[in-house]
C-alpha cells in the first residue's frame, strides 16, 4: 500500500522494474539568492575544532570568509525539482541527493573561465547494505537575476577592501602580496589573482553551476551518461529538440524498463538510441564502469596492492581532484572482490562537511577530493597505522606496514597484463613504482611471441555468414554470391580485434564494446583466483545448528569455519595472506551466507561462485586434498566476452519511443542555453495505460512477495525472527555510510558513540577468541583434545589485536602526532615520567626511599615498569618506524602478562589524556575503558611468546646483583658464584661471576630466554 507522499498511478507502483527511479534538477534558488553553504560552515567549525582553534574564527560572518575570492567560495545549492515526488521502496532523501550531486555547493564562473560540462556518479548505501546509484551532469548556466549579479559585485568589493586592508597592515602593498593573500594554493602568479578578482557587473557575464541527475537502482553508468549528455545538447543546441524535454524524461522514468537478466535493451534519448545489457543469472554481476581507467590511473601493480589492502579490510583513502575518478577506482576495486563484498563504511565521494568521518576507528573505503595546489604533506589524517593512501592523480600509493603479498602475485600480474595487451593497453603504462616490472614485461612479451598471435590476432576460421546473417542486405549478397559460385562461408581473420567487432558497431560503439569485453575478462581473471584458492571451502564450513532459529540465536558463540584445518590444507606461500583474510568480516559474512543457504534462497554472489566451483570439480574430478601452489590461468575469458558480444549484436528488447504528452501550451518554452522549467503535472506519475513491462514485472513482484511472506510465518513469530535476523546480519558490522540528511552535533556525537560501542564489542570478541583458542592449544600440549590453532593463526590474532589498539588510540585525537597514535601517547607519557624521575633521584627526594641491605650497602633500584619496556624497544635498532615500535611494545607487554597493567598505568595520567583526546574519544569513556582493560587482563590466563618468536635475534640486557648478609659477608671472597638463564628454547649455559663482584651485566639472545627461568 502506497504512502500518501508516493506518486499515484501504475507508473509509481512499478518502480522496482523501472530503469530510473528519479530525475533531479539541482542549482541556485533565485528567490533565496546567494547563501553561504551551512555545511561548509560546519566543516570550518569541525576543522577549527580538530586543530584546537577558536570556532568563532572559523564561523565568523556566518561563514562568509572575506579572505577568499567570491568565485572560489561555497554557496548553498538546492534541489530545484525532482520527479516523481516519492517512491515507497526508495524514499527520496533530498539532503543527501543535494550534497552528492553538488558536493562543493554552487560554483560561479565568468566568460573567461572553463565551463565544460562535467559528469560524475555517486552511490548511497543504506544501513542494510542495499545501494542506490546517482548519475550527474553538471553544466553552467548564465545568471539572469540582477539581484544575484549585484550580490556578487558587492562581495567582490568587500573582498578587495579586506585584501587591501590586510596587505597595507603588513606594510606591503605590492601586487604579489595581494595575490598571495587571496587563497592558499593559488598564489603563484599575478595572472591568477587577476583571474579570481576581475568580476565586473558591467563587463563580465556571470555563470552558475546547475546539474541534472538520474537516480537508478542498478549502475547503468554508460547509458545514464549518454542520456544526460543528450539532454544537455538539446538545451544548448541552436534548434529546439524534436519533442519537449518532458517527453524524454517521462519516457525514461516510466516507460523504460530494466533489461531482464541476460538480455539487452534499447531505448531512446533525444537524438540517438541508447543500448545497455545486463548479465545473466550465472554470470558476474553488473558492472558498467571502465576498469581500463582504473588500471591506467593506478598502474597494475599499485592496483593489486590496493586490492590486497581492501581484501584485508584496512582503511583505504582515495584522493583525487576528480569525483568520477574516485568512483571509478572505488567501484572498480570492490567489483573485483567477487564473490566477497565490502562490509564496512563505503563512501567513494566524501563531502567536505563529512571530513570528520575520517576519525572513524573502523575499516573504511572513502574518497576525498583534493584541492588544487595541495599535496600529500598538507593532508592531516587522524590515523595512518593501518591506512592505505591512494593518490590517484599522481599514480602514487602509501601502504601499511607488514602487508602480506597476494598469493602468486607475479603470475597473477602476468595474466592480467596479457588481457590488457590484447585490448591495446600499453604495458608500460600499467606500472608505477614496480620492482618486478621489467622481469614481468619480458615474461609477458615472450608468451605473446610464442603463441604466434602477437596477443591480439586469432588464427581461427569462422563462419562469416553466421556473424552477418542478421543483416538482410548481407543475406541477399550472400545468396547472389552462392549462385555465382563464390564461397564466403569460411575465411581467415588476420585483422585486429576492432575489425572483428564491425558487425556490432551498429548497436554499440567500438570503444564501448571493447571496454565491456575488457571489463568482463579482467573480472574473470580475478574471480578465477578466488575460485582456485577456495575451491574446497565447503569442506571446512561447520554447520552445527540443526535449524535456522537455533543458529540465529547462538550465532555469536558459534564457530562456523574450521580455520586451522583450512590453513593446514593450503600451500605454504598462501598462508601469510590467507591467515589474515579468513579473519575479515567479508569472509565471515560469506560463510554466514553459505550456512543460511540451507534455509533460504542463496545469495546471488554465492550462487554464481558455487556453480563455478562445481564446474571445476566436473572438469578436474578432484576431491578436497592437499592444495598445490601451481598457478592455474582462467579458461573462461573467451566465453565471457562472447556472451556480451552476442547480447549487444542483437538487441533483445526495445522500449517505447518518447512521445508527445498531454501538456499545457505555452509552458516550458525553449530558450537556448537554459534548462526549461518542467511541467510537474505530467512528470509526477506514470502512464495510465498498462504496458507489458509494468504488468509482467508487477505480477512477478507480487508472486515473490507472497512466497517470502509465507516463508517468514511458517515456524517463527515474525517479530522474534526479525530481531534474530537483524542481530545476525549486523554482528560485527559497522556503519556503512554516514547519514547525510542530518549533520547536527547531536548526530555526530551519536555516530561517535556507535564507534565506542563497536570498539568495545570488537575487543571483547577478539580477546575471547584469543583466550579460547590458546587455552585449547595448551590443553593439547597436556594431552587433551585436538589442536585447533596454529602458530601462524596465533600470530594473525595478535596482529589483529595490535591493529585494534591502534584504532582505539586513534579515535577522537585532538591533533595527530606521528603515524602511530599509541606510540605517540607512550612517548609523551615517557617524557613526563622521566622528568618526575629526575626530580625523584635528587638527594633530597631519593634518600629515604632507597632500600638497604643488612650490611648497609645501598641497593640499586630494580623497577619493572612501562617505561623500562619502552626503553627496551627504543634500543632495538632493527625496528625503524613508530608503528613497528608500538606493535613490538604490545607483543612484549603481552608476553610478560603486563599489557593490561601497562595500559592502565598509561591511562592513569588523566591530564595527559584530556590534552590528547576529545571528550567523545573511547579512551575518555570511563566505563567502556574499564571494561576494555578487563578484557585485556583476561589474556594473562595463558602464555604467549609473541615477542620472542618474532624478534629472535634481539639481545636482552640483564643485570645481576648479589646482596650479602652480615652472617655470610666473608664468604663472598671465597665462593665461586655462577648464573644460568634458561627458557623454553634454550639456555645461556653457566656464566661465572668474578669474585668480590656484587653486580654484573650481560646480554642474552631473546630466543634463548622465552619463558625464562633462573
Amino acid at each position: 500500500m502506497s504512502s500518501p507522499a508516493s506518486a499515484p498511478g501504475p507508473g509509481s507502483g512499478s518502480a522496482p522494474c523501472r530503469f530510473a527511479h528519479y530525475f533531479v534538477l539541482c542549482g541556485i534558488d533565485a528567490d533565496s539568492g546567494l547563501e553561504p553553504d551551512e555545511l561548509a560552515v560546519l566543516y570550518q567549525w569541525l576543522e577549527a575544532d580538530r586543530h584546537g582553534k577558536s570556532s568563532d574564527t572559523a564561523n565568523r560572518t556566518s561563514g562568509e570568509n572575506f579572505d577568499q575570492s567570491p568565485l572560489r567560495r561555497t554557496f548553498k545549492s538546492k534541489v530545484l525539482a525532482h520527479y516523481p515526488q516519492n517512491i515507497e521502496w526508495n524514499p527520496f532523501d533530498q539532503d543527501a541527493v543535494n550534497m552528492l550531486c553538488m558536493p562543493k555547493g554552487l560554483s560561479f564562473r565568468t566568460q573567461t573561465d572553463n565551463r565544460d560540462p562535467q559528469f560524475h556518479s555517486y552511490i548511497i548505501t543504506r544501513e542494510d547494505g542495499s545501494r542506490t546509484y546517482g548519475f550527474v551532469l553538471t553544466f553552467y548556466e548564465e545568471v539572469t537575476s540582477k539581484q544575484i549579479c549585484t550580490a556578487m559585485q558587492t562581495l567582490y568589493q568587500m573582498h578587495n577592501a579586506e585584501q587591501c586592508n590586510s596587505v597595507c597592515a603588513s606594510s606591503s602593498c605590492s601586487m604579489d602580496s595581494l595575490a598571495s593573500s587571496l587563497d592558499e594554493g593559488d598564489s603563484t602568479s599575478l595572472a591568477k589573482m587577476q583571474r579570481y578578482n576581475s568580476y565586473d557587473i558591467n563587463r563580465d557575464t556571470l555563470y552558475v553551476s546547475k546539474c541534472i541527475c538520474l537516480i537508478a537502482p542498478l549502475p547503468f553508468m554508460q547509458a545514464c551518461k549518454k542520456f544526460l549528455i543528450q539532454l544537455y545538447k538539446a538545451v544548448t543546441s541552436q534548434q529546439p529538440p524534436p519533442l519537449p524535454l518532458e517527453s524524454y524524461i517521462h519516457n525514461i522514468l516510466y516507460e523504460v524498463p530494466l533489461p531482464p537478466p541476460g538480455r539487452s535493451l534499447k531505448f531512446y534519448g533525444v537524438y540517438e538510441p541508447i543500448v545497455c545489457q545486463r548479465p545473466g543469472p550465472n554470470e558476474l554481476p553488473l558492472f558498467d564502469y571502465a576498469l581500463r581507467e582504473a588500471f591506467e590511473l593506478l598502474g597494475l601493480e599499485n592496483l593489486i596492492q590496493v586490492f590486497t589492502c581492501v581484501l584485508l579490510e584496512m582503511q583505504i583513502l582515495l584522493y583525487s581532484q576528480d569525483y568520477q575518478r574516485l568512483m571509478t577506482v572505488a567501484e572498480g576495486i570492490t567489483t573485483l572482490l567477487f564473490p566477497f563484498q565490502w562490509q564496512h563504511v563505503y563512501v567513494p565521494i566524501l563531502p567536505a562537511s563529512l571530513l570528520h568521518f575520517l576519525d572513524a576507528p573502523v575499516p573504511y573505503l572513502m574518497g576525498l577530493q583534493s584541492k588544487e595546489g595541495t599535496d600529500r604533506s598538507k593532508l592531516e589524517l587522524p590515523q595512518e597505522a593501518n591506512l592505505c593512501f591512494v593518490d590517484i592523480d599522481n599514480h602514487f600509493i602509501e601502504l601499511p606496514e607488514e602487508l602480506p603479498q597476494f598469493p602468486n602475485k607475479l603470475d597473477f600480474i602476468q595474466e592480467i597484463s596479457e588481457v590488457l595487451l590484447q585490448f591495446g593497453i600499453p604495458f608500460e603504462g600499467t606500472f608505477h613504482c614496480s620492482e618486478s616490472a621489467s622481469k614481468l614485461k619480458n615474461l609477458v612479451l615472450n608468451d605473446l611471441t610464442n603463441d604466434k598471435k602477437n596477443g591480439n590476432i586469432s588464427n581461427n576460421t569462422i563462419n562469416m555468414y553466421e556473424l552477418l546473417k542478421g543483416n538482410e542486405t548481407i543475406a541477399r549478397l550472400h545468396a547472389l554470391a552462392k549462385r555465382t559460385g563464390v564461397a564466403v562461408d569460411k575465411m581467415s581473420i588476420t585483422t585486429p580485434l576492432a575489425e572483428r567487432e564491425r558487425d556490432v558497431k551498429l548497436q554499440c560503439e567500438d570503444g564501448e564494446l571493447r571496454d565491456y569485453k575488457m571489463n568482463v575478462q579482467l573480472r574473470e581473471v580475478f574471480a578465477n583466483r578466488f575460485t582456485q584458492m577456495f575451491a574446497d571451502y565447503e569442506a571446512f564450513v561447520i554447520q552445527a545448528a540443526q535449524d535456522r532459529e537455533s543458529w540465529l540465536t547462538n550465532r555469536e558463540q558459534m564457530q562456523n569455519f574450521d580455520k586451522a584445518s583450512f590453513l593446514s590444507d593450503q600451500p605454504e606461500p598462501y598462508l601469510p595472506f590467507l591467515s589474515h583474510f579468513i579473519e575479515t568480516q567479508m569472509f565471515a559474512t560469506f560463510i554466514d551466507n553459505k550456512i543460511m543457504s540451507q534455509w533460504e534462497e542463496k545469495d546471488p554472489f554465492l550462487r554464481v561462485f558455487d556453480s563455478r566451483i562445481e564446474k571445476i570439480r566436473l572438469y578436474n574430478v578432484r576431491a578436497p586434498t592437499l592444495r598445490t601452489s601451481i598457478y592455474q590461468k582462467c579458461n573462461t575469458l573467451k566465453e565471457a566476452a562472447q556472451a556480451i558480444e552476442n547480447r549487444l549484436s542483437k538487441i533483445d528488447h526495445t522500449a517505447i519511443h518518447p512521445h508527445l504528452l498531454d501538456m499545457k501550451i505555452g509552458q516550458g518554452k525553449y530558450e537556448q542555453g537554459f534548462f526549461p522549467k518542467l511541467q510537474s503535472d505530467v512528470l509526477a506519475a506514470g502512464p495510465t495505460n498498462n504496458n507489458r513491462w509494468v504488468s509482467r514485472s508487477a505480477t512477478a513482484q507480487r508472486r515473490k512477495d507472497r512466497i517470502r511472506q509465507h516463508s517468514e510465518h511458517i515456524s517463527l513469530d515474525n517479530d522474534l525472527r526479525e530481531k534474530y535476523m537483524q542481530e545476525a546480519r549486523t554482528l560485527g558490522k559497522n556503519l556503512r555510510q554516514p547519514k547525510l540528511s542530518d549533520l547536527s552535533p547531536a548526530v555526530i556525537a551519536q555516530t561517535n558513540w556507535k564507534f565506542v560501542e563497536g570498539l568495545l564489542k570488537e575487543c571483547r570478541m577478539k580477546t575471547k577468541r584469543m583466550l579460547v583458542e590458546k587455552m585449547g592449544h595448551e590443553a593439547v600440549e597436556l594431552g587433551h583434545g585436538e589442536a585447533n590453532i596454529t602458530g601462524l593463526e596465533e600470530n594473525t590474532l595478535i596482529a589483529s589485536l595490535c591493529d585494534l589498539l591502534e584504532r582505539i588510540w586513534s579515535h577522537g585525537l585532538q591533533v595527530k602526532q606521528g603515524k602511530s597514535a599509541l606510540w605517540s601517547h607512550l612517548i609523551q607519557y615517557q617524557e613526563r615520567e622521566e622528568k618526575q624521575e629526575q626530580l625523584a633521584e635528587s638527594p633530597i627526594a631519593a634518600g629515604p626511599e632507597r632500600r638497604k641491605s643488612d650490611t648497609g650497602v645501598m641497593l640499586p633500584t630494580l623497577r619493572v615498569s612501562l617505561i623500562s619496556d619502552m626503553r627496551h624497544i627504543q634500543n632495538m635498532s632493527e625496528i625503524k618506524t613508530d608503528v613497528g615500535r608500538a606493535r613490538a611494545w604490545i607483543r612484549l607487554s603481552l608476553e610478560k602478562k603486563l599489557l593490561s597493567q601497562h595500559l592502565k598505568q598509561l591511562l592513569s595520567n588523566q591530564a595527559l589524556a584530556k590534552k590528547l583526546y576529545k571528550r567523545y574519544a573511547f579512551l575518555r569513556c570511563e566505563e567502556e575503558r574499564e571494561q576494555f582493560l578487563y578484557h585485556l587482563l583476561s589474556l594473562n590466563a595463558v602464555n604467549y611468546f609473541c615477542f620472542t618468536s618474532v624478534f629472535t635475534t634481539i639481545m636482552i640486557p640483564y643485570r645481576t646483583v648479589i646482596i650479602p648478609i652480615k652472617k655470610l659477608s666473608n664468604a663472598i671472597t671465597t665462593s665461586n658464584p655462577w648464573i644460568c638463564v634458561s627458557g623454553e628454547l634454550g639456555d645461556t649455559g653457566i656464566m661465572q661471576i668474578p669474585k668480590n663482584l656484587l653486580e654484573m651485566t650481560f646480554e642474552v639472545s631473546m630466543w634463548k630466554v622465552a619463558g625464562e627461568r633462573y
